[in-house]
């Protein structure tokens, strides 16, 4: 197998030479400086005729898109070096620049809203907004929501800040191992460690890190609710899902029949985790075996076979697919070099300027590692769907955004239990699959109710981190039906999702995700390679309608029904149930 063409070091000096240091960098963010203080000008003068509506939005969707590709660019040098000041003031700039994008847009929010009904019907019926439809009509709706301009101005040095400075924080935290230094996303791999011993003394260094530095992130994580509740409360927003429901294009029906089945189907899942920790030895699952694999064979994988095997399943997949992955890997878009000093969270960055994304990672040499890759390049691959969709219709929520990276990970899970040709590999193949069946029907129930009680007592007043491991502990405990021993009380920590401010409650998107994606990958079974055009009309649609008309439009669901969500569930517990009969045959 030939591996020279896979690198796993990224380019970006192709979007902009020369790192932090390159001018293009800097004059691409004067250029955005000028175009929107132009933009706040022309606001001034504004009224909403179609003509002068759709200046308007051209040049906010071209100001969209450039910041995108600078804060993009700036995440992506600071995800490998953390300490990179340059870069940071890139990020901090890119913020700026977005919070006054944001204002310019919750100023034209409220001047749709003041609209009146027949004029706005003759608005929406010109050709000339024909392709701004559904974000006009989304905007006007959102408009009594928007947070004061007084507000957004204190987020970038306020509310976002916090977000970027808890990044910075993880990033900058050694861990000391057996004699060696390594930053937490390497600790964290560990986790996945054949070897029981590693798995544990892994686990307790974190833990001592997580004691030593608790207090820190207590207060980042106080005063970023803190920020968030004071700013709904001047927004008249009292229920905290409201928002990031809007942001998910999501009824509240269809989040609440969603964790109404996630709740009745605890039991097949808990009975998964029972089965596994007594193959262990102990009598419950503790939390740092939790990802332990079930054989040896796929520790040691290479990156340019992991690589290779992606780039031949997404091509038997669709010629599309095959072609994205192709290019991706061999024009340097992955990061994924095992090596100190990086960050600990994956990702995927877009760049809609150029139309290009780049995945980040870090590599463990492990199957699961595969998958995290090929999770961020399903990110990648909804992006190239929509790199030819107007700038201001390429932004998919997040739900959708999961729903991708999982069809990919299936992808790659189903192909392999289809060479599987012994029980043990099936076992071993099972037991990564439901993995991520625990992660979004028990670990992202559990972040739910972590998140929805923090909310509640942040009211109140500062939350200490004794009682933040408290609000953590009891939420894993109903989260997981009680089946994890040893719980990790410091989840609220090396959690990422509780720091996101631009998407808060990042949780039941991932389940959303999941569940759709399940059915989405039932019909490609049926279909065949002919599925992939099907697929990419959802992916090309997810950023101008809402999830409940994107599903009933593609798949004929109506997902505010429990019998939807059901669907899936029970494809997952199909497999718990075959877990436990191979386990128990043994």
């Amino acid at each position: 197998m030939i591996h020279t063409e896979y690198k796993a070091v990224w380019n970006l000096d192709s979007i902009f030479n020369g790192g932090s240091a390159s001018p293009d960098l800097e004059d691409h963010m004067n250029q955005t400086k000028v175009r929107i203080s132009a933009l706040e000008e022309l606001m001034q003068k504004v009224t909403p005729k179609p003509d002068q509506l759709r200046n308007v939005l051209d040049r906010l969707t071209e100001i969209k898109v450039s910041i995108s590709q600078m804060r993009s660019f700036a995440i992506c040098l600071l995800s490998v070096d953390p300490d990179d000041q340059v870069a940071q003031f890139y990020r901090g700039e890119a913020t700026a620049l977005q919070s006054r994008h944001d204002s310019i847009r919750s100023d034209l929010k409220r001047e749709l809203a003041s609209i009146e009904e027949m004029e706005w019907g003759l608005l929406l019926a010109s050709e000339n907004l024909k392709e701004y439809r559904f974000i006009l009509e989304e905007w006007r709706e959102e408009a009594e929501r928007e947070p004061t301009r007084e507000v957004a101005n204190l987020m970038p040095d306020g509310y976002h800040a916090w977000g970027q400075f808890y990044q910075s924080f993880m990033s900058s935290i050694k861990v000391r191992f057996r004699g060696e230094e390594l930053s937490v996303g390497q600790a964290i791999n560990l986790r996945t460690h054949a070897d029981e011993s590693v798995r544990k003394e892994s686990h307790e260094a974190l833990v001592a890190k997580w004691n030593e530095h608790a207090g820190q992130f207590a207060q980042i994580l106080n005063h970023l609710i803190g920020f968030r509740l004071n700013m709904y409360d001047s927004m008249g927003v009292e229920d905290v899902t409201q928002v990031p429901l809007a942001q998910n294009r999501m009824k509240p029906e269809t989040l609440n029949a969603m964790l109404s089945v996630m709740k009745k189907y605890k039991e097949p899942f808990a009975e998964y985790l029972n089965v596994k920790a007594e193959m262990n030895g102990d009598l419950k699952m503790k939390s740092y075996h939790f990802w332990s694999p079930m054989n040896h064979d796929h520790q040691g994988m290479e990156y340019a076979d992991a690589a290779q095997l992606i780039e031949e399943r997404f091509r038997a997949f669709g010629n599309e697919m095959g072609r994205f992955a192709e290019n991706a890997f061999r024009e340097g878009w992955v990061e994924a070099e095992n090596r100190p000093g990086k960050s600990a969270v994956p990702l995927c960055a877009g760049f809609p300027l150029t139309g290009e994304s780049r995945v980040f990672m870090t590599f463990p040499g492990t199957f699961k590692g595969v998958l995290t890759l090929v999770h961020e390049l399903g990110h990648a691959f909804h992006n190239h769907a929509m790199k030819n969709e107007n700038g201001m219709n390429n932004s998919y929520p997040m739900n959708l955004a999961e729903t991708a990276s999982t069809f990919a990970e299936m992808i790659i899970l189903e192909a392999a239990m289809e060479k599987a040709d012994t029980d043990e590999e099936k076992l071993f193949l099972l037991d990564e699959k439901l993995k991520r069946s625990v992660m979004n029907f028990m670990n992202l129930h559990a972040r739910f109710i972590f998140e929805m009680n923090v909310h509640e007592e942040r009211r109140k007043g500062f939350i200490p981190a004794s009682r933040l491991n408290e609000l953590m502990e009891s939420a894993m405990e109903e989260g997981y039906a009680g089946a994890l021993d040893e719980v990790p009380v410091h989840s609220w920590i090396w959690t990422p999702h509780f720091y996101k401010t631009e998407s808060p409650f990042y949780n039941f998107p991932y389940t959303f995700g999941y569940l759709l994606a399940l059915h989405l990958f039932a019909r490609a079974k049926e279909k065949g390679k002919g599925f992939e055009e099907q697929y990419m009309d959802l992916l090309r649609d997810s950023g101008r309608m809402s999830a409940e008309d994107l599903v009933m439009k593609h798949l004929g669901e109506d997902i505010t029904k429990e019998d939807f969500w059901e669907k899936g569930m029970e494809l997952c517990v199909k497999d718990s149930e075959e877990f436990i009969r191979l386990a128990c045959s043994r």
